[in-house]
């Protein structure tokens, strides 16, 4: 059969007449690259370079432009692909553009989602942190991060994540990478301590990832799903005994030996024990949250943005809650009750927990921390919490009320199932009656304990070491 090849002016790609393709011609070597159109099937063509390689395309109009497009079907090979399974191909797009579809935009679709799935972990990460860091519009009318806690996740992310699965693509993460991962969190293989916690939490942050890129069809399944179950983490149960507290509390006051530690840092730990609010909805507390602090029913609003469930906080307060805050107040002309050194801001949200276990540098410690310097068994601010809940408790409080003063959900009233709907959406009550008598019995308690003096005396040495 005549298979000239039709001559063009240099500098030109030949092009071929329409002809019969053949297997065969596909094997045809030549000087430079050609197309050449099928005569049996329009719209084929194949196109031959010099190295051998003979590629497969059809052509077509794009009913939505009325240009011409062309579809790339694949290489040709002896065994696998041949003019034959071409035709087949371009019978079967011909059919689906005679059925009405817009092969075009089609094909528009899958180079989007081709380019969508050759996206790496890394740049996956980075989308994500972008889209939990954009500002939108709260309940509270205020505009704020998409994700509040979006700086906890990205660190999780960019910590434990990327330097494992980075620059893999995102589409070709299994199953067995993020279980091989977790496993190396757990053993401490990936640069740190062995930690359970980590794992959950590198855990939780990669399947929020991976099911945001699957919504985006960056991937096609999560591969954090059906993970080998992490062994369970015991909850601390650190609570500090009257002795404790009664050094804790008068060592507080102690300027000599705690010189290190600001004297506010030192009185937000009693607020904390006072109050059984948490650090951070605490620490951020400013002076137009105090309610009738000079009346008979003060307390301390607490904006939604610093409360971890994000609903208004209404906490009563004590006599001795009004104590702390006045001492706090005290040559204070800034707006926050517990006010950083440095500015007109809050102090930073670990100021608490520094204090009690000091800072270290390289693995030594510099600046001894509270529990240190008055000899206690370490504890942290949040065991303040459970310290205050178990005085309640064993004043004989029910656990309803305690669970309103930290701020929990009370699954159970009675032992009768309550709907999560009724508390959401019918039931604002703020159970300020129940709340204040909760807290009013601790502070009573706490001046019975603090009413002693310490059993245990402040080792001498250690005030050596503080000053």
């Amino acid at each position: 059969m005549d298979t000239t090849i039709i001559a063009t002016p240099a500098g030109k790609r030949a092009r071929q007449g329409s002809v019969n393709l053949t297997d065969r011609l596909c094997e045809k070597r030549v000087a430079e690259r050609v197309k050449i159109y099928d005569r049996k099937c329009p719209g084929l063509y194949v196109s031959i370079i010099p190295t051998g390689v003979a590629t497969f395309n059809f052509k077509f109009t794009d009913p939505a432009t009325g240009k011409q497009r062309s579809k790339w079907l694949g290489i040709y090979n002896r065994e696998t692909f041949t003019v034959e399974h071409a035709r087949t191909e371009v019978y079967a797009l011909r059919m689906r553009i005679g059925n009405g579809e817009n092969i075009a935009e089609s094909l528009r679709q899958q180079k989007t989602l081709k380019a969508r799935r050759g996206k790496t972990v890394d740049e996956i990460i980075e989308e994500r942190i972008e889209w939990m860091q954009t500002p939108v519009r709260k309940a509270d009318g205020e505009m704020r991060p998409r994700l509040e806690s979006w700086e906890n996740t990205a660190s999780h992310l960019r910590r434990f994540i990327g330097p494992k699965l980075g620059r893999k693509i995102a589409v070709d993460v299994t199953r067995g990478d993020i279980q091989a991962l977790s496993d190396d969190i757990v053993a401490g293989r990936h640069g740190g301590k062995p930690s359970v916690s980590n794992a959950r939490h590198m855990r939780k942050a990669a399947s929020g990832m991976f099911r945001w890129a699957l919504r985006r069809e960056y991937i096609t399944a999560n591969p954090c799903s059906d993970l080998e179950p992490l062994d369970p983490e015991h909850p601390r149960t650190r609570v500090l005994t009257e002795d404790e507290i009664r050094i804790f509390w008068h060592g507080l006051a102690d300027d000599e030996l705690l010189a290190s530690w600001d004297r506010r840092t030192r009185l937000a730990l009693k607020f904390e024990l006072v109050t059984m609010l948490r650090s951070a909805e605490l620490l951020g507390a400013h002076r137009n949250e105090l309610i009738d602090l000079d009346g008979e029913q003060p307390r301390l609003d607490v904006p939604l943005k610093r409360v971890k469930k994000r609903r208004m906080i209404q906490q009563p307060l004590s006599s001795l809650a009004v104590e702390i805050i006045r001492d706090a107040l005290k040559g204070n002309n800034k707006d926050f009750v517990f006010a950083s050194l440095l500015d007109n801001k809050p102090m930073y949200r670990k100021a608490m927990a520094d204090a009690l276990r000091g800072i270290k540098r390289k693995g030594k410690v510099t600046i001894p921390g509270i529990c240190q310097l008055l000899g206690l068994r370490p504890f942290t601010p949040h065991d303040l919490r459970r310290t205050a809940a178990t005085l309640a408790g064993d004043l004989g409080f029910d656990d309803a009320w305690i669970a309103k003063c930290l701020d929990h959900a009370a699954s159970k009233k009675a032992e009768q199932i309550v709907p999560t709907v009724t508390g959401k959406v019918y039931n604002h009550s703020k159970r300020m009656k129940e709340k204040r008598a909760v807290l009013d019995g601790i502070a009573a308690e706490l001046r019975r304990i603090i009413g002693e003096l310490p059993v245990k005396p402040v080792d001498p040495k250690l005030r050596l070491v503080a000053a």
